[in-house]
């Protein structure tokens, strides 16, 4: 399941405990706690060795996500999103991961994918591009953002979708994360008021994502894009489950005069079980996933495009998955869980704004895998 690699988080799941309140009283997640993550290696984790990177394993990688979110769920889901863009650039022309990396393997890349806020010129040598993207988490530790943008002037037959690299310089970061869930994770507004010019080399087709084109020499990065991505953005709620699974146990067994009251309540002991249960399925499934691409890249094989469906909508089942887990417990949790501050409404609503993500909705996925089953055509190329 792992590499050879080492990457261990161990070390900075304390700090990220102590700063979890920190993050989310200021809408960010703390630098002390980015830097305690930093030195552990994750943000190199998806990187390729040649620009310092430890290339670790997707197994690896996930598995240390969900360690970090069991502490605090914010601070996983920008780690896990600031790192996967290394991902993608490994998938980009080398000039753009030479732009970004030359300077140190630690440089970090928020993004925003949404393109209906922008607006984008075709012209010599590469695009103009200006406009507003939303949901930028983790940004303000970013010296660098990935925006997604639609070309529209080169022709009927040729309208697609593209992703622009853009430099700290060339935009501003507007305060608007101001949610009910998730509030560390700082997800603010990227904002080009003028065009600025993005050159060929620094963006990347949808379709070369889709057809697994990059210039690595491991096989792992012939793993679709898409299916990197897509766990970023659910992976997190596992280990927010178990931490709120951890904090419901310690509250049963700790908040009564009989500690074992609760052990023999049926509707209780059902719930516990029930989630454990939820939990472990979820996290095996995506390791089945990514055991089975692993297996078709190293061995130079076609990933079928149904396996590639079906592991795009498991993926997009997960926060739902993890939200009955969550709500199972918050439902028999007791007076406390109502008041602000409760650790454990804390995860609820985190997990229930990360449902928001449009990849995280599983309906058009279902209905996508559903057809295809059924002698369909794919609909789908973020797969």
């Amino acid at each position: 399941m792992g590499s050879n690699n080492g990457l261990d988080v161990s070390n900075a799941l304390d700090v990220v405990s102590e700063c979890a309140a920190e993050g989310r009283k200021n809408r960010q997640v703390s630098t002390k706690a980015v830097e305690a993550i930093r030195d552990t290696g994750f943000f190199r984790s998806f990187l390729p060795k040649q620009y310092g990177g430890l290339e670790c394993t997707p197994q690896e990688i996930f598995k240390a996500a969900i360690d970090i979110a069991e502490r605090d769920m914010a601070t996983s889901w920008i780690s896990g999103i600031i790192a996967v863009h290394a991902y993608q650039l490994s998938l980009m022309d080398p000039k753009a991961a030479q732009d970004v990396y030359g300077a140190g393997p630690d440089t970090l890349v928020s993004s925003s994918y949404n393109p209906t806020g922008a607006k984008v010129e075709t012209v010599d040598g590469g695009f103009n591009l200006s406009g507003r993207w939303g949901w930028s988490s983790g940004s303000g530790h970013c010296s660098w953002v990935l925006v997604g943008g639609l070309i529209f002037d080169q022709g009927p037959e040729n309208i697609h979708y593209r992703t622009f690299l853009v430099p700290r310089a060339d935009y501003e970061i507007e305060d608007t994360w101001n949610a009910m869930g998730l509030q560390g994770t700082g997800s603010n507004d990227i904002v080009m008021d003028k065009p600025m010019f993005v050159p060929e080399y620094r963006t990347h087709h949808q379709m070369d994502g889709f057809n697994r084109k990059h210039y690595q020499d491991n096989p792992m990065y012939s793993i679709p894009w898409a299916q990197m991505f897509v766990r970023v953005v659910c992976t997190p709620a596992i280990g927010a489950a178990k931490h709120a699974l951890r904090l419901f146990i310690e509250n049963a067994t700790g908040s009564s005069t009989d500690p074992t009251r609760l052990a023999g309540d049926p509707d209780v002991t059902r719930r516990v079980a029930e989630v454990a249960n939820l939990i472990d399925e979820t996290e095996a499934i995506m390791y089945r996933n990514f055991d089975e691409l692993m297996d078709c890249v190293q061995n130079d094989r076609e990933i079928p495009i149904e396996d590639r469906i079906k592991y795009r909508y498991q993926a997009s089942l997960v926060i739902e998955r993890m939200m009955k887990a969550v709500d199972m417990l918050f439902d028999v949790a007791g007076g406390r869980s109502v008041f602000n501050g409760s650790p454990i409404q804390e995860i609820w609503h985190d997990i229930h704004i990360a449902r928001a993500h449009v990849a995280n909705n599983p309906i058009g996925f279902a209905r996508n895998w559903g057809a295809v089953k059924l002698g369909g055509e794919n609909k789908d190329v973020f797969i």
